[in-house]
């Protein structure tokens, strides 16, 4: 029981390390050193002197584009993020702006930045931006979508009068956990785009491909739990015996 609780415990850090985007190569590719003692000779300590805080954006921490909003020598104003305890806002989700230029419009959530308490609406809250200038080239006009905050510069919109309206999470008589307005009572479902991913675009219209494992491969129980350690269930399948007997020892 214990072991599978350690395992289970480790499982998000795991992931973390071993994935297709390993935690270590983020790091690596975000850290900006400026100083450090030489490794490998004792008459250093190691020390080093590095860049600790960042700006974090819609960039990703790996792109050219974090590096240059977090150029070496660049201070920027801390950012204080305002904790939500349950996240309502989904990508598909219809909501209205209700701050800026475009407010009382209506449009879709294309992204979302749960780091931030930030979604970005298709074709709203928009921004003109050069791309490309250069001494023999003038550059380039882009419209780009700025992100909205979700605690208060959007709101979810009612089905029933495509309305804005506050939610709150309630369960069904199924036990199934849904999204509901507080103002009429309308179930507010999670649009299936949530599910949408670079290989389909939902769970059940995928096909099984040639390296993918096979559902029922995944589905067998492997493990047999035991009130055993895991060098003693190691010790056990290779068939070696502890004959040893262990020293006293005193405790004062």
């Amino acid at each position: 029981m214990r072991l599978s609780q350690l395992l289970l415990s480790r499982v998000g850090e795991w992931t973390k390390q071993f994935s297709n985007l390993p935690e270590s190569y983020i790091k690596r590719a975000m850290e900006q050193v400026y100083w450090k003692t030489p490794r490998g000779l004792p008459q250093y300590l190691p020390r080093t002197v590095q860049r600790k805080t960042f700006r974090f954006t819609t960039n990703r921490p790996w792109t050219g584009q974090f590096y240059q909003q977090n150029y070496p020598g660049t201070r920027r104003k801390k950012v204080f993020i305002e904790p939500i305890k349950e996240w309502s806002f989904f990508r598909g989700d219809r909501v209205e702006v209700l701050v800026g230029k475009d407010k009382g419009k209506q449009g879709l959530v294309v992204q979302v930045i749960q780091e931030r308490n930030w979604v970005i609406v298709e074709g709203l809250n928009t921004h003109l931006r050069r791309v490309g200038k250069d001494k023999n080239f003038p550059g380039i006009i882009v419209k780009s979508e700025s992100p909205l905050l979700v605690t208060d510069q959007v709101a979810l919109v009612d089905p029933a009068d495509l309305k804005p309206t506050p939610i709150e999470w309630r369960y069904t008589e199924e036990g199934e956990k849904v999204r509901v307005s507080s103002r009429t009572g309308r179930i507010i479902p999670v649009p299936a785009a949530t599910e949408e991913t670079k290989d389909y675009k939902t769970k059940a219209t995928y096909k099984e491909q040639d390296k993918d494992t096979v559902a029922k491969v995944v589905e067998q129980i492997t493990f047999t739990p035991k009130l055993q350690t895991f060098e003693m269930d190691i010790m056990e399948q290779m068939g070696i015996k502890e004959d040893r007997v262990p020293a006293k020892t005193y405790w004062y």
